[in-house]
């Protein structure tokens, strides 16, 4: 039964695929628009068979992975100083807001003169996407914390740093989930372009391959594969959501 249940959330989706291979085998969509799924599985069976896809996979989860971290750790660091002092705020704060406002995507170039071609700048790319949803959610749940509890605390003689660690951070841990939520889907946006720049592996330069060649099939699958890592990058934070955030009615349902 439960795995009917399970199969329920994946209806739409299978539809989906059904009338688009019948679009296909039909002829409605013609191949060299859209090629159907069956095709796109033989052109993963073939690139899986020759061990191009599961290294252009890792070389792009490395990437994402690395950019991820640094975006991380800097959205949180700085988060925490811009929210938790004054001196921080005025610091901080006004600069993040004025560089979140630029199509960080068409900085691409300009990383490139600062990194040059290599691996650098694509991590770099990719961190920047990840650094402002984490930025900007900690620091509204940071500041979103109930003042009744905060002063709850003081009447309890409990110190700054006390109630930073068992108030602040509890309180603001649902923002930054969100804000987690969506550093990973700009992450694999930034990916896209990151490996579309000079690069000679990685999904997007499997994807940029196909596009010279006209093989949607390729195009498609890669697209796929984004896709994919997406929807499994939210089922990771899904899952840190209902183990963090058990003691949330919403949650423990």
């Amino acid at each position: 039964m439960r795995v009917f249940s399970e199969l329920k959330n994946w209806y739409s989706s299978i539809i989906i695929l059904i009338l688009w291979q019948a679009g296909s085998t039909l002829g409605i969509i013609p191949s060299q628009i859209l090629c159907g799924p069956n095709q796109i599985v033989r052109t993963c069976v073939s690139l899986l068979l020759s061990g191009e896809l599961l290294q252009d996979i890792y070389v792009s989860l490395l990437r994402a992975l690395a950019g991820l971290a640094l975006g991380l750790l800097a959205g949180i660091l700085l988060s925490l100083v811009s929210s938790l002092f004054p001196w921080g705020e005025s610091i901080i704060d006004i600069p993040v807001q004025m560089a979140r406002s630029l199509p960080f995507l068409g900085l691409a170039p300009l990383f490139i003169l600062w990194f040059g071609i290599g691996e650098v700048s694509k991590v770099a790319l990719v961190a920047m996407g990840a650094f402002f949803p984490i930025y900007i959610n900690l620091f509204a749940g940071v500041h979103s914390t109930d003042n009744k509890l905060l002063e709850s605390c003081r009447l309890l003689g409990l110190s700054r740093w006390q109630r930073v660690w068992h108030v602040v951070l509890p309180s603001a841990l649902p923002s930054f989930l969100v804000g987690l939520r969506y550093a990973f889907s700009i992450a694999w946006l930034s990916l896209v372009v990151a490996e579309q720049v000079n690069a000679d592996s990685g999904i997007g330069y499997l994807v940029m391959q196909a596009r010279e060649y006209m093989r949607t099939d390729t195009m498609v699958l890669g697209l796929a594969i984004y896709a994919l890592l997406g929807w499994i990058s939210h089922a990771f934070v899904q899952q840190l959501e209902t183990r963090l955030l058990s003691w949330r009615p919403a949650i423990a349902r």
